[in-house]
């Protein structure tokens, strides 16, 4: 390979999330004291519910758990869902690094919008229709994740619909980031 074929390499730095960073690309799930709590009586007070976000889907949704060991921090593919929100939900308080891309009409998401976010396990990410991002990567070997998402979505993945490395589906675009544009990204702790 010439160095006029070698893939450009780009460095993403991780961020701290937060509720304004976090906003163009879906809602943390977790404790939020700016989200008031409903009036519902019972238990004296002692629980207090409140609607962090709605999860929307033209489909049933699924809740599989997915165990995912660390692998190395480099961006391949990036995926999106049109008919579905989807979540990202920690069990066992493990932490994970999350990578995202804001919603957009073109084919590929926009590569210098991608960010990259850790969470520290105590809260979870439910993502808006058509946010670009690739799966969570573990810190810790042995992570699981409560994914919610439609099955349709994660069949997209399983069947014949995979070609060339890449997955189209009723409601998937997976894309290869790597063999479309020649890039290489790493994402930097």
């Amino acid at each position: 390979m010439s160095t006029a074929d070698a893939p450009k390499v780009i460095n993403i730095k991780v961020q701290t999330p937060t509720l304004e960073k976090l906003a163009p690309y879906g809602t943390v799930l977790g404790y939020n004291p700016g989200v008031a709590p409903l009036t519902i009586d019972f238990y004296g007070g002692a629980a207090k519910v409140r609607r962090l976000a709605e999860f929307q889907a033209d489909a049933m949704p699924e809740m599989p758990v997915v165990t995912v060991d660390r692998r190395p921090l480099e961006v391949r593919w990036m995926e999106r869902h049109a008919l579905h929100t989807q979540a990202f939900i920690p069990l066992g308080g493990t932490p994970f690094l999350a990578v995202f891309a804001p919603p957009n009409d073109k084919e590929l998401p926009d590569i210098d919008k991608i960010e990259a976010f850790l969470f520290d396990g105590s809260a979870g990410f439910m993502m808006h229709k058509g946010t670009w991002h690739d799966f969570p990567f573990a810190l810790v070997d042995g992570t699981n994740l409560l994914v919610i998402l439609t099955r349709g979505a994660t069949e997209g993945l399983v069947r014949d619909n995979v070609i060339q490395d890449e997955a189209v589906g009723p409601d998937i675009e997976k894309r290869d980031l790597r063999h479309r544009l020649n890039i290489h990204i790493k994402v930097d702790l």
